[in-house]
């Protein structure tokens, strides 16, 4: 009730604001809370401004997906039918990956609306740091360890090499998942499990190059209704992705497409279990992944090129002549310098 309080009081601030204040060319919503396009909508259609719906996480579907909501349900009906509404009127929707563009195509929303937008993680703040000593093999856990992530994988794993000192799991963060999985290892007495919180925004670099690779998960169910952003801060820090989840989704094509880790389908413990192996007895395999990872996020996720990517689709002028936007040219320029300080990391 209490969130349902503040989301209502958010929602009528922002029609009172966007009503009084002078008229916006553009106006951007985002999807927390739910079906804030709906402000976007009135101020198009009243104030005449633009609209662009930035999605990060795609509703009804994710309620649905979790199971707080039937599918079918009047309030799926309902909140479908409002949120379609804005986003087929709506002068553009951003999405975060292909697997959520296939998402939005299902509900009817034209293709020529729907742009792909990935997120990005900034070469400034994480940059790569000197490997961990090879033993143990440490798996790293970082974020929020929510609702839409797989953990029966990874638990099936832990359980497995419960106490072998070759093996280490950190899971930096929090999260409703991250309180049940540590509840599990303490159930099993895991000894070579670790709990941290999150890690201030400038050691951030530091605690995800504390681990050989960074570990995603994301449940079936949630394909396309959800987009882990993890990946980004991951390659920027030089670390292969670990992934569990589908196949079809934005990470698993990432891993794919630059060479940079390794999917594991959701459940399939032997199958994890065989990739952790594999790893632990071939570091260089870990670094060289580690690397192309670095030189891919660079090349295509560093902070520019997702602020071009959103600007492309937001301001109808090219990109590198927005007032304090460095010019694409200078970007590749500093991912080809980057390529001294990658071997002397790596």
């Amino acid at each position: 009730l209490g969130r349902v309080g503040s989301y209502a009081s958010f929602f009528f601030g922002c029609l009172w604001t966007g009503s009084r204040v002078p008229r916006p060319d553009l106006v951007v919503t985002l999807t927390t809370p739910p079906l804030l396009s709906t402000v976007g909508r009135f101020l198009q259609a009243f104030r005449k401004s633009r609209h662009i719906i930035w999605e990060m996480d795609v509703y009804p579907d994710v309620a649905i997906d979790l199971g707080y909501v039937e599918a079918g349900s009047l309030p799926d009906k309902v909140v479908g039918a409002i949120a379609d509404y804005t986003r087929r009127h709506a002068d553009g929707v951003i999405v975060l990956g292909q697997c959520m563009r296939e998402r939005m195509k299902r509900r009817g929303i034209p293709s020529d609306k729907i742009s792909v937008a990935e997120n990005w993680a900034d070469s400034r703040i994480i940059t790569p740091v000197n490997w961990p000593p090879e033993v143990p093999f440490t798996v790293l856990y970082s974020g929020n360890l929510g609702l839409a992530h797989d953990i029966e994988t990874i638990s099936g794993a832990l359980l497995a090499l419960k106490d072998n000192a070759s093996y280490k799991f950190v899971f930096a963060g929090s999260g409703a998942r991250r309180i049940k999985i540590e509840e599990f290892c303490k159930t099993h007495s895991i000894s070579n499990a670790e709990f941290r919180p999150y890690s201030p925004k400038a050691s951030l670099g530091e605690s995800l190059g504390s681990g050989h690779v960074g570990l995603i998960t994301q449940q079936n169910s949630c394909l396309g209704s959800v987009v882990p952003s993890k990946a980004y801060g991951l390659m920027a820090a030089g670390r292969p992705i670990l992934y569990i989840g589908p196949r079809e989704s934005t990470v698993a094509q990432l891993i794919e497409r630059f060479d940079c880790g390794w999917q594991v389908e959701c459940g399939d413990v032997k199958g994890l279990l065989a990739v952790l192996r594999h790893l632990e007895s071939n570091p260089s395999l870990v670094r060289v992944a580690g690397a192309q990872a670095r030189r891919a996020f660079l090349a295509n996720y560093d902070l520019p090129f997702g602020v071009a990517r959103i600007c492309e689709v937001l301001v109808p002028t090219p990109v590198d002549q927005q007032a304090g936007l460095e010019p694409i040219e200078s970007v590749g320029q500093s991912a080809v310098l980057d390529e001294e300080r990658l071997a002397k990391t790596y």
